[in-house]
C-alpha cells in the first residue's frame, strides 16, 4: 500500500484527506483500515502519535457513507470511549474532520461541565458518540442515551482506561451494547488485563502491532539527572531555559506540584500554564490553546496529559517527578518527536525515585544515559541505582564512556552530543498506580491523531 487511494476509501474522504496534506498511510493505518473495512473485529498496538484515530475514524465513517439509516433517538451507531476529556475531544474533533465532506452528526461526552448541551446533542441520535465512560454512564442511567443500536465500538487508550481504574465502567458499557457489533480495542502497551480484555469482548480478531508496546519512540532522545529535590527548581529552570527548547511539557505526579512548578516558572519570566483534573474544562482549554498558539511555552501537567494531547512542535519532555508506573513513562515522553520530528526527554529522579527508575529501565529493556555535568547532580541520588551512569562528561564519567554522550552543563536542554540516542480526565498518576492493579505525519507520512 502506497497511497490512502490504495485503501478504497470513499472520495469524500479522500477528498478530506488530500485537503490536510496527507498521502501516505502510517504503519498502524495501513495494517488496521483493510481488516476494517471487512467488519473485522481488532486489536491494534501502536505507540502514540502514530495515528491510531485515523486508523480506527476512517474506515467507520467509510462505512457510514456507504450504510446511511435513520437514527435512533438519544442512541449513536457508533460508540468510542476515551479515557480522558482532553482526548474525547480531539477524537470527536478528528472526526469532524475527516468528515467534512460528507452527511455526518457527532456529539462529545465528558464530565466536570453542566450536561445539558450533551443531552441535547443526544437527543435525535448521532452517527459517531465519543465519550468518556462515568459521564456516559451517568447519563444512561438518567434515560438520556439509549447503546442499543451501536454497531461499532471502539476502545480507545485501552490500557490508560484501566490504569484510571475504568474497567468496571466499560463492562457495565459493553452488557448494554447489541451483541452483534464491531469491536476495534487499541491500546499503545499489551499488559495482562488489555490481553484479558480483548479475549472478552473481541470475536476473532485481527491483530495489528506496529512496535513492541513497552519501547520508546526511535527519534526521542533520552536522559537521567539524578538531582535532590530542593534543586529540582532550578535545574528544571536551567533547562527550559535553553534556546533548543521550543515547546515544553514537564510532567509532575501531583496536582498540587504542578500548580506549584507553573507558579515558579512564571516567576521567573517563563510562560507556563499547569494543567490537570483539578482545573476546570474552560481552564484547560484555554491552557491548551495557548500552549498550542506558542503563547506558553511550558505546560506542567499531571498524566491526565500523557494521553492524547496531540501538539506536533513539543521539542521537550521533561519528568519533574518519575511516574511510578513504567508504562507511563512511554506515554509521557511519546508526546515529543511527533509528526518525524526529534525530541528530547529528561527525567529528574531523586532519591525515593531510583526504584521507579529501575522499573523504568526494566520495561524499555536499556538504561536512561546518565547526565552528570551539571550543577545540581547529587552523588546521593545516584549512589545506589545499582548500576555505573552511563554517561558523563569533562573528566567525571564513569562506567567507561566518559565522552561517549551527553556533555557540557548546557547539553540537557537540548544541546546533547555523541552517542546519546537511544533505541527506541480525572485521575492523575499516583491515583491511577493505586488502582491499575487491576498519528499520523502530515505531508508524506499519514493522517496522525493520538
Amino acid at each position: 500500500m502506497t497511497s490512502f487511494a490504495d485503501l478504497k476509501l470513499s472520495e469524500p474522504l479522500l477528498r478530506a484527506l488530500g485537503e490536510e496534506g496527507y498521502t501516505t498511510p502510517t504503519p498502524i493505518q495501513a495494517g488496521a483500515i483493510p481488516h476494517l473495512l471487512e467488519g473485522r473485529d481488532i486489536l491494534g498496538l501502536a505507540q502514540t502519535g502514530t495515528g491510531k484515530t485515523a486508523a480506527f475514524a476512517l474506515p467507520i465513517l467509510h462505512r457510514l457513507a456507504q450504510h446511511r439509516v435513520p437514527h435512533t433517538p438519544k442512541g449513536p451507531r457508533v460508540l468510542v470511549l476515551a479515557p480522558t476529556r482532553e482526548l474525547a475531544l480531539q477524537i470527536d474533533e478528528s472526526f469532524a474532520s475527516y468528515a467534512r465532506h460528507m452527511r455526518f452528526s457527532h456529539a462529545v461526552i465528558f464530565g466536570g461541565v453542566g450536561q445539558g448541551r450533551q443531552v441535547e446533542a443526544m437527543r435525535r441520535g448521532v452517527d459517531v458518540l465519543t465519550a468518556a465512560p462515568g459521564r456516559l454512564l451517568d447519563l444512561v442511567n438518567q434515560g438520556h442515551i439509549d447503546l442499543g443500536s451501536v454497531e461499532v465500538l471502539v476502545l480507545d487508550e485501552a490500557d490508560r482506561m484501566l490504569d484510571m481504574g475504568f474497567v468496571r465502567d466499560i463492562r457495565r458499557i459493553v452488557a448494554l451494547l447489541p451483541q452483534d457489533r464491531q469491536t476495534l480495542l487499541f491500546s499503545a502497551t499489551m499488559p495482562r488485563t488489555i490481553s484479558d480484555l480483548a479475549a472478552s469482548l473481541l470475536r476473532d480478531p485481527a491483530t495489528v502491532e506496529v512496535t513492541p508496546p513497552s519501547t520508546t519512540v526511535e527519534k526521542i532522545r533520552q536522559a537521567v539527572m539524578f538531582v535532590d529535590d530542593e534543586n529540582k527548581k532550578q535545574a528544571l529552570l536551567t533547562l527550559v531555559q535553553s534556546p533548543k527548547v521550543v515547546r515544553a511539557i514537564v510532567f509532575t505526579l501531583m496536582k498540587h506540584e504542578a500548580n506549584k512548578v507553573a507558579e515558579f516558572l512564571c516567576k521567573q519570566g517563563i510562560a507556563a500554564e499547569a494543567i490537570h483534573g483539578n482545573k476546570s474544562q474552560g481552564a484547560r482549554e484555554r491552557a491548551m490553546a495557548g500552549f498550542r498558539s506558542g503563547a506558553v511555552k511550558v505546560l506542567v501537567a499531571t498524566d491526565i496529559a500523557a494521553r492524547g494531547i496531540d501538539v506536533d512542535e513539543v521539542s521537550h519532555v521533561f519528568n519533574y517527578d518519575l511516574p511510578n508506573v513504567p508504562e507511563s513513562y512511554v506515554h509521557r515522553i511519546g508526546r515529543t518527536a511527533r509528526a518525524g520530528r526529534d525530541g528530547w526527554a529528561v527525567s529528574l529522579c531523586n532519591a525515593e525515585q531510583r526504584a521507579w527508575l529501575r522499573d523504568i529501565e526494566k520495561d524499555i529493556g536499556k538504561p536512561l544515559p546518565v547526565f552528570m555535568d551539571h550543577p545540581f547532580h547529587s552523588e546521593a541520588a545516584s549512589a545506589s541505582t545499582m548500576r555505573p551512569p552511563v554517561l558523563g562528561g569533562g573528566g567525571r564519567g564513569r562506567g567507561g564512556q566518559q565522552n561517549g554522550g551527553h556533555r557540557g552543563g548546557q547539553n540537557a536542554g537540548g544541546h546533547h552530543r555523541g552517542g546519546g540516542r537511544p533505541a527506541g480526565g480525572h485521575h492523575d498518576a499516583h491515583r491511577g498506580a493505586h488502582r491499575s492493579g487491576q498519528g499520523q505525519q502530515r505531508r508524506s507520512s499519514g493522517a496522525r491523531s493520538s
